[in-house]
């Protein structure tokens, strides 16, 4: 049996070779590429990125007049950001984190549940709103728990939140204006 050797002989290209042009227009689609590869970060990655930002302690109010205080910190080497929340007499806790090209957010509440929530992103990205998506330790969809949450960016020191509790066929929202404490 006779062994065939094909031999591939590497193209070179010699770059003096190109006329000026196609190497300015060779130089232009490398920027234009490495400029997609920056503009497709994900728009759950930027808004993840909204709440990196927003790292520190926040003071708030409803229009009832109960207060809240709000800290974020960074987790797990920047993948996730984490929420302590103090509203009104309840404190509770929260994870927002990117899975694949979705935002996700795990809310641990007081109630003993743990709903997990995925968020929509407004295409000018200031609202993000986050809706029901499962939840642990929920004895059924009709128990008491977080169902939703929406967080409308003012400026860098100015956001609000709203959350909505739900309970069978009963919601109660919760709005609070919350600003940056310095």
């Amino acid at each position: 049996m006779t062994q065939q050797r094909t031999s591939l002989s590497p193209v070179v290209l010699n770059l003096r070779a190109l006329p000026a042009r196609a190497l300015r227009v060779a130089a232009i689609l490398s920027v234009l590429l490495a400029s997609t590869a920056l503009l497709a970060q994900s728009n759950a990655q930027q808004a993840l990125d909204r709440f990196k930002s927003m790292v520190g302690t926040w003071e708030g109010k409803s229009p009832a007049g109960e207060t809240s205080q709000v800290t974020y910190k960074l987790e797990a080497e920047g993948t996730a950001v984490m929420e302590d929340s103090h509203m009104a007499s309840e404190d509770m806790l929260s994870m927002y984190y990117v899975d694949g090209d979705q935002l996700l957010m795990t809310h641990f509440c007081p109630s003993n549940n743990q709903p997990r929530m995925k968020a929509t992103i407004s295409p000018d990205r200031k609202t993000v709103s986050f809706d029901f998506l499962d939840a642990t330790n929920l004895s059924s969809p009709q128990a008491g728990h977080m169902h939703r949450a929406v967080f409308l960016f003012s400026d860098p020191d100015h956001y609000s939140e709203e959350w909505t509790w739900k309970k069978g066929d009963k919601e109660i929202r919760m709005h609070f204006e919350m600003q940056r404490k310095k």
